[in-house]
């Protein structure tokens, strides 16, 4: 009777066991998508296309998976875990159906800086199944290390090969020599101009003046001349109109629409600027022209000199010690 009983407590014992194992069975059905098997040739499969490989040496990884056309699969990207090898890059296929089954195909190129004899790698492939997503794992890729240092029979490091030859090294451009040295050239300048800024002021103040002087009296003595070949009151009156422009422009006023006795006034009465504009006057709104040059030539020769004196007290008021004397027009 005590072993009867025992007998069917183990039988009842084995019936739990076994039912267990089908709830756990159909459990696992039910969350795994329909082409989805993690096992035989339908799960995803990843091998490395070369044996053996280097440090540092590029080795491409492909990863396959075959599966029903209506799942949804995603491979691993560049932010996948590929420990113990680094990430370069990846190239996918597109996917291929034939006889009801698809093949999602993709290589990884990585490369490795471990220095373990034996490497491996597993990279999981999730498959959406609607609001809940299944990773299937694929089983482990190896790799075989290929060590290029020679090993010692005694355990001591080898020794290493020196190399002595020297070898060409192409010159650079040294920017930062010549950057710092344009920093301290523009600092010199920089520091001349601020010194001497007032004197520079004067040089080219006093060369403008020297230039505009010798234009003035080129231009002057060729109406001069004009007026002398033709006798035509229009030359003289260019010249004129020329003598104002150049004394406004020198003393940095307007007497170009004065009038000849605002002019005199304006000149404090000027003695040689009065006798001028008056005999000018006469020529250019009077048409009077005496029988000889004498008159004329006063005129132009007054205004001349005028023009000079006023050039040289401009000269001395930009700071210049000794006057340069203006070179002589004859009129």
């Amino acid at each position: 009777m005590g072993k009867a009983a025992g007998f069917s407590r183990w039988l009842r014992a084995a019936g739990r066991g076994v039912l267990l194992l089908l709830l756990f069975a159909a459990g696992a059905a039910a969350q795994t998508p329909a082409g989805a098997s993690s096992g035989g040739n339908d799960g995803p499969m990843g091998r490395f296309r070369r044996s053996a490989v280097r440090v540092g040496e590029l080795v491409e990884y492909e990863l396959s998976y075959r599966h029903a056309p209506e799942l949804e699969v995603i491979f691993p990207d560049s932010a996948a875990d590929f420990t113990p090898f680094e990430y370069v890059g990846r190239r996918y296929y597109p996917t291929r159906t034939r006889q009801g089954r698809s093949l999602d195909r993709a290589v990884y190129r990585l490369r490795t800086f471990a220095l373990d004899s034996v490497q491996h790698l597993v990279l999981p492939v999730t498959v959406l199944s609607g609001h809940d997503t299944l990773l299937l794992p694929t089983s482990a890729a190896a790799v075989r290390l290929i060590r290029t240092a020679p090993t010692t029979l005694d355990g001591n490091p080898p020794v290493l090969r020196q190399n002595l030859q020297v070898l060409p090294v192409e010159p650079q451009f040294n920017y930062p020599y010549w950057l710092a040295g344009l920093g301290v050239a523009l600092a010199l300048v920089g520091g001349v101009v601020l010194g001497f800024r007032r004197g520079l002021r004067q040089r080219y103040r006093r060369y403008r003046l020297r230039k505009n002087h010798a234009y003035f009296l080129a231009q002057y003595a060729r109406h001069v001349e004009r007026f002398t070949l033709s006798r035509s009151p229009t030359n003289m009156e260019r010249a004129i109109t020329l003598w104002k422009n150049y004394l406004s422009t020198l003393e940095d006023n307007n007497i170009t629409s004065l009038t000849t006795r605002e002019i005199v006034v304006h000149y404090q009465r000027d003695a040689d600027v009065s006798l001028a504009l008056r005999l000018a006057d006469r020529v250019i709104y009077g048409k009077q022209f005496s029988e000889d040059d004498t008159e004329t030539d006063l005129a132009f020769e007054l205004l001349r000199r005028f023009a000079e004196r006023q050039y040289m007290q401009s000269v001395r008021g930009s700071g210049e010690a000794t006057a340069l004397a203006a070179p002589a027009v004859a009129s």
